[in-house]
């Protein structure tokens, strides 16, 4: 198997596993429109991601849908070569993004070499669409 991580990481092409539930719908909807969604509680203010129906930290039902910048640093990252499910092509990176708006999210890094990823890398939202009805937030570096 080949190791070579020089060539800059890309998006996948196939039909990936996703989760999606009603509480979520806002959030799939925004990364049609390219627009990167988050909740934010009424209450105390803080942002919650994922979608949830009840605020982690004051337990309030007041949160409100809001459309973040897509800008934040690179939290931890790992590069997968070889896949758990057949529906990856390798290789690619997970990666945790602490987002400018105070929340993180689980997502894939693009556009990068996995030789360049670094802890604290400034990286932006890039939506990638596939299919119809998916539409996929990834994070390539911030220009």
């Amino acid at each position: 198997m080949n190791f070579e991580t020089s060539e800059p990481l890309r998006p996948q092409t196939g039909p990936v596993p996703h989760a999606s539930s009603q509480v979520s719908i806002p959030f799939w909807q925004g990364c049609r429109s390219e627009e990167l969604r988050y909740q934010r509680c009424a209450a105390c203010g803080l942002a919650n991601f994922p979608p949830t129906e009840n605020c982690r930290q004051c337990l309030s039902a007041e949160l409100r849908w809001t459309a973040g910048g897509g800008v934040g640093e690179v939290y931890s990252w790992t590069v997968v070569h070889r896949p758990v499910t057949a529906e990856f092509e390798p290789p690619y990176a997970p990666a945790i993004i602490t987002l400018d708006e105070g929340y993180q999210m689980l997502t894939n890094v693009v556009g990068i070499a996995p030789d360049d990823l670094a802890i604290g890398m400034r990286v932006q939202v890039q939506f990638h669409e596939l299919g119809a009805d998916l539409t996929l937030p990834y994070f390539t570096g911030a220009g």
